[in-house]
């Protein structure tokens, strides 16, 4: 692998690692790693795919879609299918709720 690595984790358990591709989002990145993360609308309204970001940085859209709050995003989450990392990540399928 030669791009950012991106690490899926559940807890402490490593479940997957894949290489970051531009413009992809963690959930095509974790289809990659063969990680499956629940989705339902992959547009960011549901929260379905929520996660949250160990280490990195996923940038979030402003205004943040219906499938988040500040409290989440406080608390490091972020929708698999629309964070687009900035290079290489470690997520937690485990979302902050």
């Amino acid at each position: 692998m030669s791009g950012p690595i991106i690490r899926f984790y559940r807890g402490s358990l490593l479940l997957g690692t894949a290489e970051a591709i531009p413009e992809h989002t963690l959930l095509e990145i974790a289809e990659n790693a063969g990680v499956e993360i629940s989705r339902n609308c992959t547009s960011g309204n549901c929260g379905t795919c929520m996660a949250r970001i160990i280490s990195g940085t996923v940038p979030l859209p402003n205004p943040l879609p219906p499938g988040l709050d500040d409290y989440l995003v406080e608390n490091g989450a972020v929708l698999t299918c629309i964070g687009i990392p900035n290079g290489a990540c470690d997520i937690d399928l485990t979302p902050p709720l």
